[in-house]
C-alpha cells in the first residue's frame, strides 16, 4: 500500500464500538482506603438504566488519531475492522473526523470490535472481547513513513506486530509514542524491550507504573526513572486529578504540572488518558518543549470528560490555545 499524503501521526491499535450504557440504579463498593471498588447492581433482577449512547470508531489509537486530526495534523489509522456494518460504520466515522482510512484493513469473516460501557457517576466499567485479527505490517504500511507513530493497544495474538513496529519505527527514523494496553502491560517490559528501547515517548498512569515497574511505590520520579532504563527518552505519568508529571532525558529534567480546573463536574471520564496523551504527542510534533507539552495536555482531558465518550469533547488547535491564554495563574509546569 502506498499513499501520496505525507502522514504526520499515525495511530496503531484496534477499533470499537463503545455503548456507554448510563446506569441508575447501582451501588459502588469500595474498601477502607477507597480501592478495590466493586460495582454492583441486584443479581437476577431487571435493571433499568437512563440511556444508551453508541460511539463508534473509538479505542485508545482511534481516539488519538481524531485528537491529531482535530489539532491540525494530517493524521492515519493503522487498524482492522471486520466485513459486517459496524467495520463501515467505523470507516464512515473516521472519515468524518478527517482521519486517513488508507490503512484500515477489513478482515473477511471476522466482526468489528464491540464494548460495552457502563457508566456510573462518572466513572465507567467496560465489558471488552477482541476479535483475532491477522496483524502484518508490511502488508498494512506499504512504503509510508510517517513522522509519528503513536502506538497503543491490539489483541493478544500480537507478539510478531509489535517486533515488527519497533525494527520499522528505528529503521525509519520514525519517532514513536507507546501508551501500552491492559494486555501490553501484562506482556512485562522483557518481551516487549524492542519496542520499549524504540520508544520515543511513553505514557502510563501512576497504577500501570507501578504493575510494569512490580512496585508499590507511588513515588513519580522513581517510576518515571524505573521505566526510562527501558529506553523511552521522554517518559509521561499521569495521576487524575493529583495532575501528570514528565520525565525529559535529552535534558535530565522531571516536571510537574496540575489540571486544568473543570468547569463543572466532569460527566464520563472515558478518554481523558488518550486525550491527555495524544494531545502531548502532537505538542511534541508541532515542535514544542516537554513542558509546553505538559501544557497542552490536560486541557484536552478536561474537555473531554465535559463529554459522553471520548471524542465529542476533542478540540482544535484554536480552541486549546484559547484555554490555554486564559489559563489561571497557577496553571503552568513546575520543575521537581
Amino acid at each position: 500500500m502506498s499513499t501520496d499524503n505525507k502522514v504526520d501521526f499515525m495511530a496503531i491499535g484496534d477499533i470499537v464500538i463503545d455503548a456507554f450504557i448510563t446506569l441508575q440504579d447501582a451501588e459502588v463498593h469500595c474498601n477502607i482506603d477507597n480501592e478495590n471498588c466493586m460495582l454492583s447492581m441486584r443479581f437476577g433482577d431487571k435493571i433499568p438504566y437512563r440511556d444508551v449512547t453508541v460511539i463508534p470508531a473509538v479505542g485508545n489509537a482511534p481516539n488519538a488519531s481524531v485528537s491529531a486530526a482535530r489539532l491540525g495534523l494530517n493524521s492515519a489509522l493503522m487498524t482492522h475492522v471486520g466485513n459486517d456494518g459496524f467495520g463501515k460504520e467505523c470507516i464512515e466515522a473516521l472519515t468524518g473526523n478527517k482521519v486517513s482510512t488508507d490503512f484500515v484493513t477489513i478482515e473477511e469473516g471476522k466482526t468489528t470490535n464491540y464494548h460495552y460501557v457502563l457508566s456510573f457517576q462518572a466513572e465507567r466499567t467496560i465489558l471488552i472481547k477482541h476479535e483475532d485479527y491477522t496483524y502484518g505490517l508490511k502488508k498494512q504500511v506499504g512504503n509510508s513513513v510517517p513522522t509519528w507513530v503513536y502506538f497503543s493497544s491490539v489483541g493478544e495474538h500480537s507478539m510478531d506486530y509489535h517486533a515488527d513496529i519497533a525494527a520499522w519505527v528505528k529503521e525509519n527514523g520514525i519517532k514513536m509514542a507507546f501508551q501500552p494496553g491492559t494486555f501490553q502491560i501484562s506482556l512485562g517490559t522483557e518481551k516487549l524491550k524492542d519496542v520499549y528501547a524504540a520508544t520515543e515517548v511513553f505514557f502510563c498512569n501512576v497504577e500501570e507504573a507501578q504493575k510494569i515497574l512490580d512496585t508499590d511505590s507511588r513515588e513519580v520520579k522513581e517510576l518515571m526513572r524505573g521505566i526510562h532504563v527501558f529506553g523511552p527518552k521522554i517518559v509521561c505519568v499521569t495521576d487524575g486529578p493529583d495532575g501528570a508529571y514528565a520525565y525529559d532525558s535529552y535534558h535530565d529534567e522531571y516536571w510537574f504540572h496540575p489540571i486544568y480546573p473543570d468547569p463543572q463536574p466532569p460527566i464520563e471520564r472515558t478518554g481523558a488518558g488518550d486525550s491527555f496523551s495524544s494531545t502531548f504527542t502532537v505538542a511534541l510534533g508541532l515542535g514544542k518543549s516537554v513542558k509546553e507539552a505538559l501544557s497542552w495536555g490536560p486541557i484536552n482531558s478536561m474537555n473531554v470528560v465535559q463529554h459522553i465518550g471520548a471524542q465529542e469533547g476533542l478540540l482544535t488547535r484554536d480552541q486549546l490555545e484559547e484555554f490555554l491564554k486564559n489559563a489561571p495563574e497557577d496553571y503552568r509546569p513546575k520543575k521537581i
